[in-house]
């Protein structure tokens, strides 16, 4: 009976926001991959929960830290594509979808043994962070783009690994 096509607008927005796992408006991906699965079923149990629970709120904390990490790990990996040259290409370097492909299977090995190199050797993850196959697809392209080693220099300026002693806050730099 209301005709506004605009009545709705709101609502679809926020339901939007809720599907929104990567932060990314309209991400098709999401519940595509294993990290994506353990954020969608914390809110599939978030959404189960009566929102004055102990409980809602500790899982509404975790959804949202969870995502703030992973916008933070994607600004990291954004700031140093553009200090490559990279700049009007960062975005859809970045950008992952369920139709993204491996350019070609001889880069796989390569890609993996780039990535665990990046976790291992620099701090462009925080520390409890899993290895996302997102990251995968992008050290791959830049395989394909001859840039993987000269990203991981940067990184490693960038982000260096600490020595395990030092106490330094490991929050994420912008």
């Amino acid at each position: 009976s209301n005709n506004n096509p605009y009545a709705s607008f709101g609502a679809t927005l926020a339901r939007d926001e809720e599907q929104n796992l990567w932060s990314t408006p309209h991400d098709v991906t999401h519940t595509e991959a294993d990290d994506d699965r353990v954020l969608y079923n914390m809110i599939v149990v978030r959404n189960q929960l009566d929102k004055d629970s102990e409980e809602w709120q500790k899982l509404n904390y975790d959804i949202y830290t969870l995502r703030q990490t992973r916008k933070e790990v994607r600004s990291r990996w954004k700031h140093i594509l553009e200090d490559l040259g990279f700049q009007k290409e960062a975005d859809s370097l970045l950008s992952v979808t369920k139709l993204s492909i491996i350019s070609d299977s001889q880069n796989m090995s390569k890609a993996r043994d780039i990535l665990l190199k990046l976790s291992e050797e620099t701090n462009i993850f925080p520390t409890s962070w899993e290895l996302s196959e997102r990251y995968l697809f992008v050290v791959d392209r830049l395989i394909a783009l001859d840039a993987a080693d000269e990203f991981f220099k940067m990184a490693s300026t960038a982000y260096p690994k600490r020595p395990a002693g030092d106490k330094v806050d490991e929050g994420l730099r912008p």
